[in-house]
């Protein structure tokens, strides 16, 4: 297998313990904060996976500069990703946002297409409560969702699941 790159933000959080399980669980993988990168990073990997959350009300402040992703996203405007395998996990709260449940994880979905690179790792929705979510297109979840505040429990065997879909895609 070819060196994945796993991208994750924001640091110190739910999405870097997620991040950190999911790269000690692969082989051949280099863990990446996007914080601390340009795009052009994401050219020297075949096999991207992106690790995002979706912040919530009571995580907002004034002083809130926007994560890490909203401070990267726009450096990817017009970066040429074709032949680029990406997936994507994210991290929301589906008890506390259960209308806007990993919308984040949708709108990272929107940005890497328009890349050109082939996203992988859609998840059924089968066992997620929630209400409403941009991460759910055609179907199925554009990626892989946590909830680490209601459903941590679910987390390991999730992630399990996810790497025996996209795993076999990045060869």
């Amino acid at each position: 297998m070819t060196k994945i790159g796993l991208f994750y933000g924001p640091q110190e959080g739910n999405v870097e313990k997620v991040a950190k399980l999911i790269a000690s669980k692969i082989e051949n993988v280099d863990l990446i904060r996007v914080k601390e990168i340009e795009a052009d990073a994401f050219k020297k990997y075949d096999n991207i996976i992106l690790g995002i959350s979706t912040l919530g009300k009571h995580t907002w402040s004034s002083d809130n500069e926007g994560n890490d992703w909203d401070q990267f996203l726009p450096k990817m405007n017009g970066i040429d990703l074709k032949g680029k395998k990406i997936a994507i996990f994210g991290l929301g709260d589906h008890i506390a946002y259960a209308d806007f449940f990993v919308d984040a994880m949708g709108e990272l979905f929107e940005v890497v297409k328009k890349t050109g690179a082939t996203s992988i790792g859609q998840v059924s929705d089968e066992g997620y409560e929630y209400n409403e979510s941009r991460a759910f297109v055609d179907g199925k979840f554009v990626g892989l969702p946590i909830d680490e505040d209601f459903e941590d429990d679910l987390t390991e065997q999730r992630v399990d699941n996810w790497l025996k879909i996209i795993l076999p895609e990045m060869k």
